[in-house]
């Protein structure tokens, strides 16, 4: 693969130290859709990185720490640290690909030795992801380290820590993420107690109390909805894609994990109809589709597409060539939303999903059929949505009693 990309130059790149390593990075990035171009230029700074430390070992394992301080270059300008920025997060996925990347950080500090073993525990005990133990180890860490001021050791630990740290960080995060940290923290206090680190038992720790459906829904009005299309530029492949995702799930009410899973045979032109995987209920939903949303995927397809070999309908528009995770469609929205002049961190890409639906119940659509429409298994989950019908709500409120004196 170097002689292939390096035609006149290989000779430099199959001299190095890491002409093994390089050889099979270049072979993973032609064949995940890179560009000629792109692969050339990662090669080139992996090279640099690997003969400024000497690498030689082939197959090495790496942490995300080691791989974020491999590629730091301390007095590199702003654009040069850019792009080798860029060469890392395609190297971490290469190095992901081939099983070689430990993704939990090993922990520092004065309490590093107890996190390693509790992160071995996690791990090996417990069963846990990579991602879910380093979150673990991410609560239990900045608890150590707010709660605890050096040099007090793990046996001075009390109920009075415990409460301090959780009063502070309610006044920092939701009800809903506290629950995440007051779990993380019990799990660890219950392995401490066992394993006689701490003195006193501790883990009995009050969980908040959050209710489902205790907020409405946030719903963008219809013609804020349209406002946001509109303010979408159609000009790049970005626009088509960005506009033609915001546009099913502002029509149709889609999920953004129903976007990312549309194939090309998903479509039917000519029966004007889309099939979609509905992954949290587990079945397949038709929707009959009109001709101004058939026109948009058209235009899509021919001018917003890349191309690609993949099967799903949205791929990325950066290297590497792939399909867009439901992540992806959130951040579309944030981006589009704040270029469209939305409220910032009022709306999420939910609020089409939950504009569509009050739009059907303007138009006195039944709920039975907006469930459907949904994908809604009950009829519970969709009379969450009878709550943004302010003016049915009015016709059923009771008359405030008035104050007549005694």
């Amino acid at each position: 693969m170097l002689r292939t990309l390096f035609p006149h130059v290989y000779h430099r790149y199959e001299r190095s130290c890491c002409a093994q390593e390089l050889e099979a990075f270049g072979t993973w990035l032609m064949a995940n859709g890179y560009s000629r171009e792109n692969a050339c230029d990662h090669l080139c700074r992996l090279r640099c990185v690997f003969e400024r430390v000497g690498q030689t070992q082939a197959n090495a394992r790496f942490s995300t720490e080691q791989l974020a301080a491999l590629f730091t270059f301390g007095d590199a300008p702003v654009w040069r640290a850019a792009l080798y920025s860029a060469t890392r997060r395609a190297y971490q996925r290469f190095l992901v690909s081939r099983g070689r990347l430990d993704e939990i950080a090993t922990p520092r500090g004065p309490h590093a030795s107890c996190l390693n073993k509790y992160g071995q525990f996690l791990h090996e005990v417990r069963g846990f992801a990579p991602a879910t133990s380093a979150q673990h180890l991410s609560t239990v860490s900045d608890f150590l380290v707010r709660a605890l001021h050096l040099p007090h050791p793990l046996t001075a630990l009390t109920s009075t820590h415990i409460e301090r740290y959780l009063e502070a960080r309610g006044r920092e995060v939701t009800r809903q993420t506290l629950q995440h940290i007051v779990a993380h923290l019990r799990a660890f206090l219950r392995y401490g107690f066992e394993r006689e680190l701490i003195p006193e038992r501790l883990d009995t720790i009050d969980m908040p109390r959050t209710y489902r459906g205790e907020l409405p829904p946030r719903a963008l009005a219809w013609p804020l909805v349209l406002k946001l299309l509109r303010s979408i530029d159609r000009a790049s492949k970005a626009g088509w894609r960005d506009y033609t995702i915001l546009h099913l799930m502002a029509h149709y009410g889609l999920r953004p994990s129903e976007i990312v899973t549309l194939e090309l045979d998903s479509v039917d032109f000519e029966a004007e109809t889309l099939r979609v995987a509905q992954s949290k209920t587990n079945s397949m939903l038709v929707l009959p589709v009109m001709q101004p949303t058939l026109h948009i995927l058209r235009s899509y397809l021919c001018h917003g597409r890349p191309a690609s070999s993949h099967k799903e309908v949205f791929l990325r528009v950066r290297r590497p060539a792939g399909a867009l995770k439901h992540t992806a469609v959130a951040d579309i929205f944030e981006k589009r939303a704040r270029q469209g002049g939305l409220p910032p961190g009022r709306y999420s890409a939910y609020s089409l999903r939950h504009a569509f639906a009050m739009r059907l119940l303007e138009r006195n659509v039944g709920i039975k059929a907006i469930g459907d429409l949904l994908g809604h298994r009950s009829l519970e989950s969709t009379c969450v949505y009878l709550r943004l019908d302010v003016r049915a709500l009015r016709t059923v409120a009771l008359p405030v009693p008035r104050y007549t004196g005694v």
